[in-house]
């Protein structure tokens, strides 16, 4: 049964929905959604077990494009640009191939219809070590999750997940449901491997990403042929993050 996505809306034009990846939320794509919000009417959604939106003991890759679909027949948005990145890059994709009738254009931020080692697990693992409601502060969360993260930067990104909840903080983030995914998260299901999606197509990757490597682009545009590839000098994964001008750029020329 689809779930009933929380969302912000930006903008006025054209429908646009962007979807996070994951440990994110529909807040991390504000700066994106109201540099377009002259020429498009964007939806920043926060998938399931994520943000706002409601929890579920599953979050399969066609459980979120159910979410999505249902998202946008509920709204009434026809066929609008779905743009996602990392895990709502594969949920876009997924819902492109299911049901390619619903979006009128794919959008899909580093990454790529494939297998991934799990590189997640140990995220899931440092937060959930985490008693977060006998934390005292954000400070010693933040301790706590460099001692045992070696990537800093990253720590903060979690962090946005950590709320105050009257007198104690919690974790937006259904942990228990993503750490039971992470091995379905990191994949790509395997009977959408042999569908087309026929419409127009982009991917946005970063220059300096191990996610999308030269090898990966012919399997992206087998599946979806009319496929475009814009690669983004000095970006990570967090392209549009990491070049939030050039990113910007790049979706305006993909979105024509």
């Amino acid at each position: 049964m689809a779930l009933q996505l929380a969302f912000e809306v930006t903008g006025e034009g054209p429908p646009l929905l962007v979807l996070h990846g994951l440990f994110g939320s529909g807040n991390n794509w504000r700066s994106v959604a109201r540099a377009l919000a002259s020429t498009h009417r964007v939806y920043c959604v926060d998938l399931r077990n994520h943000g706002a939106s409601p929890w579920a003991d599953t979050m399969g890759y066609a459980e979120m494009a159910d979410d999505v679909r249902a998202l946008i027949a509920d709204q009434g948005l026809g066929r609008p640009a779905v743009v996602g990145h990392s895990m709502g890059g594969k949920t876009a994709m997924a819902l492109a191939l299911e049901s390619p009738e619903v979006l009128g254009h794919l959008v899909v931020v580093d990454i790529v219809p494939v297998a991934y080692g799990d590189r997640m697990s140990p995220y899931v693992e440092a937060m959930r070590s985490l008693d977060a409601t006998a934390l005292a502060s954000r400070t010693e969360a933040q301790r706590r999750l460099l001692s045992m993260i070696p990537e800093p930067a990253v720590v903060p990104f979690l962090l946005q997940n950590l709320v105050a909840r009257n007198d104690h903080f919690d974790w937006r983030l259904n942990l228990a449901a993503i750490g039971a995914a992470v091995p379905a998260l990191s994949s790509f299901p395997p009977d959408l491997l042999s569908r087309r999606y026929e419409g127009p197509a982009t991917l946005i990757a970063g220059a300096n990403s191990n996610y999308v490597s030269a090898t990966d682009v012919p399997e992206f545009k087998r599946l979806f042929p009319r496929a475009t590839v814009h690669t983004i000098a000095g970006a990570g994964h967090w392209v549009h993050a990491d070049k939030p001008a050039d990113f910007v750029t790049a979706l305006r020329l993909a979105l024509g």
